[in-house]
Order: C-alpha cells, then sequence, then structure tokens
C-alpha cells in the first residue's frame, strides 16, 4: 500500500499531490513514521543520532 497523504516541509500544509506543494511550491514529504521492525538492523545508527542530536 502506497502512502498519498504529504506534508510540506515549509508551510506544514497537507496535501495530496506528489510533486510540490499547491500553496507555497516547495518540496513535499511522507509525515508517516517508518514502519517499525523488532529486526531492525539500522536501529545502532538511529539511535547513535538520536543521542547526537
Amino acid at each position: 500500500m502506497a502512502w498519498l497523504l504529504r506534508k510540506c516541509k515549509k508551510c506544514g500544509k497537507y496535501t495530496l499531490k506528489t510533486d510540490k506543494c499547491p500553496y507555497c511550491g516547495d518540496a513535499l514529504r511522507v509525515p508517516h513514521p517508518p514502519k517499525f521492525s523488532p529486526d531492525d538492523k539500522y536501529l545502532r545508527y538511529r539511535m547513535a543520532l538520536k543521542r547526537e542530536a
């Protein structure tokens, strides 16, 4: 299943467009978090980034 909802990086509005924001013209991103997996092979790297921030 593909995610249809997108969120603008600049103004924070939601849209169904896939190329650019219809309100301000900035780039869009997928607002959903990544799928959780107990066998996540990148967990160590994400935790290290979280500790640095």
